[in-house]
């Protein structure tokens, strides 16, 4: 039985399957571990050059989208930014983080800015870097989609005005009480906003395993 060495590129061949403006799929030929011949469907919001760069480690590449933690700490006890968003793949409103794609001319701190801005009428400020997390993976058994994690303070009001006609969305500054019942109701809830929420309340889960 041939093995695949780990000094050699495992993928072989790349194929467009759908293109669009906003993401493209791709049918990646590539060796698994035995030497054997497999196939693989990507989502990815990189052309074609750019995707074969990244799988081939040419070059590196930032973030795609940056995810948004802004805690308001002027009222009377901390509250968490939280938006409820019409989500198209599941035909219904899920509770999430506020994020976005960063533009080319942007780096992640003025993307996250911008976005919060865009999303909830809130302004980001006092960002602590220190926290940052400049790319991570949300769902790499299916897409090369990176994001970065961006941690500050909002204060503001609160406005739809400055949505895109394409955004559905309703903001929410939840108390630690809120966001229990927010994860205790059932409601449909995208995962990092879930980690975020157990680190926000004080869920210790890996203590209780």
């Amino acid at each position: 039985m041939s093995f695949y060495s780990k000094n050699e590129n495992r993928i072989k061949l790349i194929e467009v399957r759908y293109k669009s403006k906003f993401l493209n799929v791709y049918e990646v030929m590539y060796k698994n571990k035995l030497n054997q011949d497999k196939k693989w469907i990507v989502a990815s919001r990189k052309n074609k050059k750019d995707y074969t760069d990244l799988l081939n480690k040419d070059r590196e590449f930032g973030a795609d989208a940056v995810l948004i933690v802004g805690m308001n700490k002027q009222a009377d006890t901390d509250r968490l930014v939280l938006i409820k968003e019409y989500r198209v793949p599941i035909n219904d409103y899920i509770y999430s983080l506020p994020a976005g794609l960063i533009d080319k001319d942007e780096d992640i701190y003025e993307s996250a800015i911008r976005e919060m801005k865009e999303e909830t009428g809130l302004d980001l400020y006092d960002i602590n870097k220190d926290l940052t997390v400049e790319n991570s993976y949300a769902s790499v058994g299916m897409s090369d989609e990176s994001l970065a994690i961006v941690y500050g303070k909002v204060r503001g009001n609160i406005s739809k005005d400055y949505q895109e006609i394409s955004e559905d969305i309703d903001t929410i500054l939840v108390t630690r009480e809120e966001a229990r019942q927010i994860m205790d109701s059932n409601s449909p809830i995208d995962i990092k906003a879930l980690l975020v929420l157990r680190d926000f309340v004080g869920d210790n889960i890996c203590s209780h395993i």
